[in-house]
């Protein structure tokens, strides 16, 4: 029988003693506003010093998921999450791949390139909207002036909710894709030489050559972008807030939580300081991406199982 490596008597306590700190920690910032939520989602809290707190069942999810018009919308920003996550997912992951194979090439420029891509990532949801914001601007904006080129023009953000609706997916994809580019590139980086000097002694071309060797080999970071970048979506709100604001027919479920729990105004458009029903609204988006990201994990593990065994 393996000896136990802390020794005896107190001296068994002392792991758990390594681990306290950071459990607390964990409880502290993770699981107890977790909790926390998840109680007062039955509550009808407005967040509000001195306002009652009174138990209010399941009344907030009712009224969230079948009450009237209200729930109709917010079923309308439940599919928009969807199909921002859906779009989102597949282009973000498609050129951070693309991306990847390119600047993981040994020539000259390519970490010139890598910071480049990379460099979204670190400004930040507001700095990024605000670039984008100026970029986009329809009265004189660079990319007006473009357009204005070529005898046409656009409202961007603030032209019609399908519109502007698709810019942020573009804008979220610039901003994060830099992430996805480097889980690949470190994948790329791990894959041994000699399997492509096989490949290219066997007369494989560059298709065969990533197909048969580079995509298989990236199974683990392909496993994890694809979760990242569906979890990441499906919870995405900051750049909504930023570039569109409360605007009916654009808002998604992170963004319609935020909203209800703070009481944005915008325009006509005013909700009331409802924290118990945005915790509601909350455990439902988490419930979405608990199912999404166990499917997609379910699926990805049992395809590394039949790929790399």
């Amino acid at each position: 029988m393996q000896a136990y490596h802390f020794g005896g008597g107190k001296a068994r306590w002392v792991p758990y003693l390594l681990l306290l700190p950071g459990m607390l920690l964990y409880v502290l910032i993770a699981l107890g506003p977790s909790i926390g939520t998840t109680f007062f989602s039955f509550t009808n809290a407005t967040g509000i010093r001195g306002a009652p707190v009174d138990w209010v069942g399941l009344d907030n999810y009712n009224e969230f998921l079948l009450m009237g018009q209200a729930s109709r919308d917010n079923l309308a920003a439940l599919g928009r999450t969807l199909i921002f996550c859906f779009f989102v997912t597949t282009i973000q992951f498609a050129l951070g791949l693309l991306i990847a194979v390119l600047v993981n090439k040994r020539v000259k420029g390519t970490n010139f390139f890598r910071t480049l891509y990379f460099m979204p990532v670190i400004l930040g949801a507001v700095i990024q909207g605000l670039i984008w914001s100026l970029f986009l601007y329809p009265l004189g904006g660079p990319m007006a002036k473009i357009l204005e080129f070529f005898g046409t023009s656009s409202e961007f953000f603030g032209g019609q909710p399908s519109e502007a609706f698709a810019w942020v997916i573009a804008v979220q994809i610039w901003a994060n894709m830099g992430t996805t580019m480097i889980i690949f590139l470190a994948g790329l980086q791990t894959i041994p030489k000699e399997m492509y000097e096989a490949a290219e002694m066997d007369g494989a071309s560059g298709w065969q050559t990533f197909k048969n060797v580079t995509w298989p080999l990236l199974t683990p970071s392909v496993n994890t972008n694809l979760l990242l970048n569906i979890i990441g979506s499906l919870q995405a709100w900051q750049l909504f807030l930023v570039l569109l604001g409360y605007r009916n027919g654009t808002q998604v479920l992170g963004y319609l939580i935020y909203a209800v729990g703070f009481g944005q105004t915008s325009g006509s458009v005013t909700s009331s300081f409802r924290q118990g029903y945005a915790a509601a609204a909350s455990i439902v988006l988490f419930l979405l991406v608990l199912l999404l990201g166990s499917i997609a994990q379910f699926f990805l593990n049992r395809r590394e199982r039949r790929i790399l065994g």
